[in-house]
């Protein structure tokens, strides 16, 4: 489940608070924000266990990933599939505590997590199902909060999808040489000797998109702050990747934490210091 590396979940929480506030045009609903954060926490430990059991032929043939519990043996296939659908039933449990419209979309959002880590075999763009996984919880968000699907977030859910796929590129940059010989697939894969220009490509339309998402729910000074800290994170990850060093790669790939909490700090503080007067 990866409890003890928590990237994962902190890259998956960050765009869920942002559309949990924006929803709310402020503080959400407590209930509605326990809900998320726990199934931001199940839902990306799922992801990890049916992650590894789809990997568990090729984990130990990769240098990152061969210590992993079913590269291993430590973990039985048998036991790997439980433990998913435990979590997933965790997960639906909660998701059942808010409304229709945010349990129909719960649907999509597993069968996204489930097929993702199959994507790599058949395509280079698995980054971009991940993407698309990693996003759903900003339809559902607004949904949990709001009982609708306005236009507007599906702006910051391709801002997200952006984001996710800049980012899982240089996470795969790392396994770069193993996956050519293993027959893997990947946009790091695909994008070859341009991989650093179509992540700067990808980074940059992430801001526009947030951009105009400011501009759409008429956010103030401390938002943009909070994007100018994205941009200065970007060009530090982009100094990191200059000579594609995997371990340069990974560091790169671990600051996006700091960058989705930076825009989620701007975002909160919009609304603290314009929070109506009681």
């Amino acid at each position: 489940m990866r409890l003890d590396r928590p990237i994962g979940t902190y890259l998956l929480l960050w765009p869920t608070l942002w559309a949990l506030w924006l929803a709310a045009e402020g503080i959400p609903s407590i209930p509605v924000l326990i809900i998320f954060i726990l199934g931001v926490i199940f839902m990306r430990a799922a992801g990890c266990v049916i992650n590894d059991f789809a990997d568990r032929k090729i984990d130990g043939h990769v240098r990152r990933t061969r210590e992993r519990p079913m590269a291993t043996g430590r973990i039985s296939e048998q036991e790997a599939l439980i433990t998913f659908g435990i979590l997933v039933g965790i997960s639906a449990v909660l998701v059942l505590a808010t409304n229709g419209l945010t349990i129909a979309l719960s649907f999509g959002g597993v069968f996204l997590a489930a097929i993702y880590p199959f994507c790599k075999r058949f395509t280079f763009y698995p980054q971009l199902v991940l993407g698309a996984a990693f996003s759903w919880a900003i339809p559902m968000a607004f949904a949990a909060q709001t009982n609708s699907l306005p236009i507007l977030l599906w702006l910051l859910y391709i801002a997200n999808l952006l984001w996710t796929v800049a980012y899982d590129t240089q996470y795969a940059m790392c396994d770069r040489e193993d996956d050519l010989q293993l027959g893997v697939k990947s946009t790091a894969i695909l994008f070859g000797e341009a991989d650093r220009l179509v992540i700067g490509v990808l980074q940059g339309l992430t801001l526009i998109c947030l951009l105009v998402v400011g501009s759409r729910f008429e956010l103030g000074l401390f938002y943009y702050l909070g994007l100018l800290g994205m941009l200065l994170g970007f060009c530090w990850q982009q100094w990191l990747i200059r000579d594609r060093d995997p371990q340069a790669c990974l560091r790169a790939f671990l600051s996006n934490h700091w960058v989705g909490m930076l825009v989620f700090i701007g975002l909160a503080l919009h609304f603290a210091v314009n929070a109506p007067a009681v």
